[in-house]
């Protein structure tokens, strides 16, 4: 058997505990498969597990890879700022003290400290750009409502796979009812603006199918939000810094804290909690 592994469960984006996304970290990963990190993930049940292993890109301080309940992403937000964190409370010391640099499948991710929260920078897009109308169509069904509802459609994708769609406004986003199951994979990103001078600017929702093809929602979504992002500051609909919410209607408060540097590069932040720190005493068979 294998030396025990740190795991640690942390509560990302949230503004308090057990208000955001959770995600287990496993710590000294060295020696689990892939097919052993798959096993782990789909046992915790959560959406995202880490496993953090030591880099292999100079520069880099620590590598992550991240998986779902089906599938390794190259990368994903909320994982990267959960990561960071139970790294850092570990005992990790970054090289450059003002930054942690993470390397992934998406390459080096640099991660800054804000005050109380952490920043990961938004990536570049692997995939951007107008979505077919037909495409739309298909959306608008598995969201329960007319194509004519969806005010402008995007590809989105920064390593899980996103489309985005804007809505006319945040009430709209919180009253849609998707559909449960699907023949195929999704990966649906939802946006809408709150009334001026409200708490958030945007309100998000996140609809993907998992490896039985049920239709799920993510609570908080780190790479949806550096996406859409980049996609609303780009087309003048958003002015940061601004803050979303995400995660309304599963009775979370995910709070995402969006701001651009001097360079024009998105920053997307929040806050990390650890609830459980524990370790893992076997591996898979």
């Amino acid at each position: 058997m294998n030396p025990a592994r740190r795991i640690q469960l942390v509560d990302v984006f949230g503004d308090g505990p057990y208000r955001g996304n959770p995600l287990a970290v496993v710590e000294d990963s060295d020696g689990l498969s892939t097919d052993d990190m798959l096993a782990i993930t789909r046992w915790l049940n959560l959406s995202e597990t880490t496993f953090v292993l030591p880099p292999t890109q100079p520069g880099a301080d620590y590598r992550v890879r991240i998986f779902t309940l089906d599938r390794e992403y190259p990368f994903a937000g909320h994982p990267t700022l959960g990561t960071c964190h139970a790294w850092l409370a570990s005992g990790g010391k970054p090289a450059d003290p003002t930054r942690v640099i993470q390397e992934c499948g998406a390459g080096l991710v640099p991660v800054r400290r804000d005050g109380e929260r952490l920043a990961f920078r938004a990536p570049p897009l692997i995939r951007g750009g107008s979505v077919d109308p037909g495409f739309v169509d298909e959306v608008a069904a598995v969201l329960g409502i007319p194509p004519t509802a969806i005010v402008d459609a995007q590809w989105a994708d920064n390593g899980p796979g996103w489309v985005a769609v804007l809505l006319g406004s945040a009430a709209e986003v919180l009253a849609l009812e998707p559909a449960a199951d699907t023949t195929r994979r999704w990966d649906i990103g939802v946006v809408g603006p709150h009334v001026p001078g409200a708490e958030c600017a945007f309100e998000l929702r996140a609809v993907f199918s998992d490896h039985t093809h049920q239709l799920r929602e993510d609570p908080v979504t780190g790479s949806l939000n550096a996406s859409i992002a980049q996609w609303l500051i780009r087309t003048g609909r958003a002015r940061p810094p601004y803050v979303a919410a995400q995660g309304t209607r599963l009775g979370r408060r995910g709070r995402i804290h969006i701001d651009v540097d001097a360079d024009g590069e998105v920053w997307v932040g929040g806050r990390s909690h650890t609830i459980i720190a524990g370790v893992q005493r076997h591996d898979p068979l």
